[in-house]
């Protein structure tokens, strides 16, 4: 009776300690919670060889990270929540034509995002929507609140999310995140970069988000790029995008103009 008794105030007292964790310590996109399903139906999932995600940008167009490998089986997935499950909301096309930014650099991440012109054109409803371009390129400034979801790692050691999640996270200064206890200019977070997430860490996108977009204040401002490898959430190498600036918007209406 004793043993029992020491067994059970030892779980207790596990099961208190388990509970009194702040959130902060317990990691999703990394540090970031589902969304309600179809809430987000600019929303897109590219599935192939990797899990990668885009935005819906007109009727037959996705903006996505130039790093996202696609393949002749690749599924382009609208309206999704879950990967796994078999969606009445899901429309699913495959890609005509993919179109690199001319300029991206794999090395320094420049440049990093991509357009796809799909197979046939969305049917626009509730589950599925277009994310509309910003206007101007400008920048973002640094302490602006920015929302990234996506279907990736919640753990970097976990397999990608089976349901879209979504995190907050905040714009950081390029002058902090080049410095030493960041990114330590290799590569150099440029001007045609945001870098964002939590100067504590905890709060950040992951491997399988990339081509997500950033949104800040309601506005399409960034396209998941890149983070320190296996280290998603660590304070000393936040998130990368890839911003809408000036020139990347001019190419992208370009390319979408003159697409055969």
């Amino acid at each position: 009776m004793r043993s029992s008794a020491t067994f059970l105030a030892a779980t207790l007292s596990i099961v208190i300690f388990l509970l009194l964790i702040p959130q902060d310590l317990c990691v999703e996109i990394i540090g970031g919670d589902p969304v309600t399903p179809h809430s987000r139906p600019y929303m897109v999932l590219l599935k192939g060889g990797e899990i990668c995600a885009g935005a819906l940008i007109a009727k037959d167009w996705v903006l996505t990270a130039a790093h996202c490998k696609l393949n002749k089986r690749s599924e382009i997935i609208l309206g999704a929540h879950s990967i796994s499950k078999k969606e009445p909301e899901k429309q699913i096309m495959s890609v005509k034509k993919e179109f690199p930014y001319p300029c991206y650099d794999p090395d320094t991440h420049e440049g990093d995002l991509k357009l796809l012109k799909l197979n046939k054109k969305a049917t626009i409803n509730k589950n599925v929507a277009i994310l509309h371009l910003p206007k101007v390129g400008d920048d973002v400034k640094p302490e602006t609140t920015c929302q990234v979801a996506g279907w990736g790692k919640f753990h970097n050691n976990s397999p990608p999310s089976d349901i879209l999640r979504e995190v907050n996270v905040t714009v950081i200064d390029r002058k902090v995140c080049n410095n030493e206890r960041h990114y330590n200019y290799n590569p150099v977070i440029g001007l045609n970069m945001i870098c964002a997430g939590r100067l504590q860490g905890g709060k950040d996108s992951c491997n399988g988000d990339s081509g997500s977009p950033l949104i800040c204040g309601g506005t399409f401002r960034g396209i998941t790029a890149f983070g320190l490898p296996g280290k998603c959430g660590d304070p000393r190498g936040p998130g990368v995008y890839t911003l809408l600036s000036k020139k990347h918007l001019n190419w992208i209406a370009k390319t979408m103009k003159h697409a055969v």
